[in-house]
C-alpha cells in the first residue's frame, strides 16, 4: 500500500482528500504546515508527497526545496497542490523542485493519474 504524505493546511481540504486517497487504497499521513512535512518526510517515509504551496510556518515552496536538497528525501515525487493556475505557478512550482502539478479544486481523477505515474515512475515500472 503506497503511503502519501499529504501537507494542507484546510481541515476541510485535508479530510476530503485523505478520505478520497484511502478509499483507493493508499495509506495517508498528513502535515499541517510546511515545518512539519519536512519533519513527517523524513520520519515517515512516504512514497510521494502532495504539497499545498501556501502554508503557514513555512511554504510549500521553501519546505519542497528543502526536500529536494536532503539526501533522505531527494528522490520522494512531490506534487504542488495550488489554487493559482496561472502558467508561471506552475514553473515555479517545478522550479523548486516538485515533480508534477495540479490545482484546486482537486479533481480526483486527473489527480489519480498523476499520483499513479510518479509511483510507478519511482518503482521502474510502467503506469497501467
Amino acid at each position: 500500500m503506497p503511503k502519501i504524505l499529504l501537507v494542507e493546511d484546510n481541515e476541510m481540504n485535508r479530510d476530503m482528500l485523505s478520505r478520497r486517497l484511502e478509499r483507493r487504497g493508499y495509506q495517508v499521513v498528513i502535515a499541517v504546515d510546511g515545518a512539519e512535512g519536512l519533519t513527517m518526510a523524513t520520519s515517515e517515509n512516504p512514497d510521494l508527497i502532495l504539497m499545498d504551496m501556501s502554508l503557514p510556518v513555512m511554504n510549500g515552496w521553501d519546505a519542497t526545496r528543502q526536500l529536494k536538497s536532503q539526501e533522505g528525501t531527494r528522490a520522494i515525487p512531490v506534487i504542488a497542490l495550488t489554487a493559482h493556475a496561472m502558467a508561471s505557478d506552475r514553473e515555479k512550482a517545478l522550479e523548486a523542485g516538485c515533480d508534477d502539478y495540479d490545482t484546486k479544486p482537486i479533481e480526483l481523477p486527473r489527480l489519480l493519474s498523476k499520483i499513479e505515474a510518479l509511483l510507478a515512475a519511482r518503482s521502474g515500472d510502467s503506469p497501467a
